[in-house]
């Protein structure tokens, strides 16, 4: 038989293999959870959203939004060809997109843990030095946790389907307010170049030509911005009330933020500054189409504002999902019955959670794409060229 100065020692390692295992455990989750950030106070609301709710504090995620208004440059471009594998791989721990899912990567790390303690504690388990230490509970109630992986081989394919058709109606969703954008920053360039080339300076002085094609740039860039405001958060108003007290005389600033609909009013302006230039109506007419084009790419815009991929969709995703990663633990605890005491699961469950929520993040921050986009930026560049236009003189460059 085995002596109680035996089985005391037994015990005794037993416990320690315990300890070590729940701390090897625990460094997995806390190495998850760092990924974890505090979130800030915010307020979010827009001109559309009259009944907007205020929320306590808003991800990670909404803060780092304003860091994805990227604009190429050739440089850019270079470096974005250069070293991408190693530079994105290094760059995993400040990604934002997967600090915004630490907590649904955490919990599923937490399922794996407790899946791999449980099973240990059900079935015994292989301590540090190689031994099998039997279970130390004796119990019939206490079974192991596993599934089949058969039904996730099986359902895989459809939730495969389903995270490839929610990325790519919302990068359609980007790519069309791009597009809008797009229109805006060709079409502004245009009015302004019609306003400046068509003008009839028959009769009318420098100085009023001058004026004239100024309110005209004017009020194109007023009505970029306004449509930008009107797309944007409320942390937008200050910086429109300034730039519009800026760059408008007094009284059509306060025409324009007085408005209901700011960038109707900013189009009405524009249309006036056009029917004031002094052009034959067939040439007014031809500038107003522009407008027209204007209108109609905020009209596209709101609609990508207010309407978002069907809420049933994107629910049953996310709810697939979440309960596919969630019981994936027991259906890995076999396959990895080659590692120790199956820790295996743990940062498979991890690594596979991390990259698969990834993807349906990387559809909700695109499906609503207007605080991705550079819009500020457009804003400006489109203000500068319509005063670089105005400013050339019709006749400049040609033979004397």
């Amino acid at each position: 038989g085995v002596s109680p100065t035996e089985k005391k020692l037994a015990n005794s390692g037993q416990k320690k293999n315990m300890k070590r295992t729940v701390a090897i455990i625990l460094l997995l989750v806390s190495t998850v959870a760092g990924f974890n950030t505090h979130p800030q106070p915010c307020k979010l609301s827009t001109q559309l959203f009259g009944n907007t709710k205020p929320r306590r504090s808003i991800s990670y995620g909404e803060e780092a939004r304003k860091f994805r208004r990227t604009v190429y440059s050739h440089d850019d471009w270079v470096k974005h060809r250069s070293n991408r594998f190693f530079r994105s791989i290094l760059s995993i721990k400040s990604s934002g997109i997967y600090k915004n899912i630490a907590r649904e990567v955490l919990v599923t790390t937490t399922v794996a843990a407790f899946v791999f303690l449980w099973n240990m504690v059900a079935g015994g388990f292989k301590g540090f030095d190689g031994v099998v230490h039997p279970s130390p509970f004796s119990s019939r109630f206490l079974k192991k946790l596993s599934l089949p992986l058969a039904p996730f081989t099986l359902a895989s394919p459809s939730l495969g389907l389903l995270l490839v058709f929610r990325t790519n109606s919302s990068y359609q969703r980007w790519d069309e307010a791009r597009k809008n954008w797009g229109m805006n920053i060709n079409h502004t360039r245009d009015l302004v170049r019609m306003g400046n080339s068509f003008y009839d300076k028959t009769g009318v002085s420098d100085q009023q030509r001058q004026e004239d094609l100024k309110r005209l740039s004017r009020c194109t860039w007023s009505f970029v911005r306004a449509m930008k405001r009107h797309l944007s958060p409320e942390d937008d108003e200050t910086d429109f009330k300034k730039e519009i007290y800026e760059k408008l005389p007094e009284g059509q600033a306060e025409a324009v933020l007085k408005a209901a609909h700011r960038p109707n009013r900013a189009l009405h302006d524009l249309s006036m500054a056009v029917e004031n230039l002094p052009m034959h109506f067939l040439r007014k007419n031809q500038m107003h189409k522009s407008i027209t084009i204007f209108e109609d790419n905020l009209g596209g815009s709101e609609r990508l504002l207010t309407s978002p991929v069907p809420l049933f969709y994107s629910r049953h995703t996310a709810r697939f999902l979440s309960f596919w990663l969630l019981l994936l633990p027991f259906a890995l605890y076999d396959a990895f019955s080659s590692t120790w005491n199956h820790v295996g699961i743990i940062p498979t469950t991890s690594v596979i959670s991390l990259f698969m929520f990834g993807i349906e993040e990387l559809a909700t921050q695109m499906e609503e794409p207007f605080t991705i986009l550079p819009m500020q930026a457009f804003c400006d560049k489109i203000g500068n060229w319509c005063n670089e236009i105005v400013s050339w003189e019709p006749d400049a460059g040609s033979d004397p």
